[in-house]
């Protein structure tokens, strides 16, 4: 396996495809602007005006966009991925969609595990297709793991932004409490993140928060689309999710005011102005 089509060359796709290129990939990419991807074309990376032209002769496609509408697009539009991939070629989705040979493999660690290569693959589909891609996801993480059949990557990514959002209010919360009773914050943080209450979460977002620094590692935008679908399938499933859905209705709030665009450390915003 040598030559890679990327398609969604975002936030996290950019650092994904340097890590391919250091292994050795070819990387061929599409974005829907080009100028937005000069960088890593300056690195190496092989420009593609269309994606079909990204799909064609490639032995793998990986493709990470935003939203299922975009999925939709980029897979079963004419003239993209499914009439444009050759037999055998291995489309792997993050997240999923179910062609032939097509992976499901939900990423987590957001921007800074993409820069380091230490993001988590959550994979499912076939275990062979998921064997003969290993190379791949070598490439851009460190902790691997086959799920199940095709279902199961998407479900535990749901179980993980689920896990997040109550991690993540649960941050925000503490830090509206502590301002009010008139501590200081960094001696909060201080006290606090390697303690019993320690997260990732504390740890990476809280101290964005206490920077004032809402730049996005993973779009609030986003965040809501991923919680919109855990919910849907909590229901499906006859589960009652309160917290989750609690934390989507704050997330709501902020979209309506036109925050989509601050990273998911945006809900302490939510807090803020209340």
């Amino acid at each position: 396996m040598k030559k890679i089509g990327f398609i969604g060359v975002g936030i996290m796709g950019k650092s994904m495809v340097r890590n391919l290129m250091k292994a050795g990939f070819e990387v061929s990419i599409y974005a829907r602007t080009k100028a937005k991807v000069e960088d890593v074309l300056q690195e190496g990376a092989l420009w593609c005006n269309s994606i079909g032209s990204c799909a064609a002769g490639k032995d793998a496609v990986i493709t990470i966009v935003g939203f299922p509408k975009d999925v939709e697009e980029v897979y079963f539009a004419e003239g993209n991925i499914l009439d444009s991939a050759a037999d055998g070629t291995y489309l792997i989705d993050m997240p999923p969609t179910s062609p032939q040979h097509a992976l499901e493999a939900p990423v987590t660690g957001g921007d800074t595990g993409a820069k380091n290569g230490t993001l988590s693959s959550l994979a499912g589909g076939e275990e062979q297709d998921f064997h003969a891609c290993m190379p791949l996801f070598e490439a851009m993480g460190k902790t691997i793991v086959y799920e199940g059949s095709a279902g199961c990557g998407q479900h535990t990514k749901m179980a993980n932004q689920i896990m997040i959002a109550g991690a993540l209010s649960g941050v925000c919360e503490a830090f509206a409490y502590a301002q009010k009773a008139g501590l200081d914050m960094d001696k909060l943080y201080a006290s606090v993140k390697d303690g019993a209450a320690a997260s990732f979460q504390l740890s990476s977002l809280g101290a964005k928060i206490l920077k004032d620094d809402y730049a996005p590692g993973f779009f609030l935008k986003h965040f809501i689309k991923d919680m919109k679908i855990a919910a849907q399938e909590a229901k499906d499933r006859d589960v009652n999710l309160e917290v989750l859905n609690t934390v989507l209705e704050m997330y709501e709030t902020l979209e309506d005011k036109g925050m989509g665009d601050l990273g998911t450390q945006g809900l302490m915003k939510y807090y803020e102005e209340s």
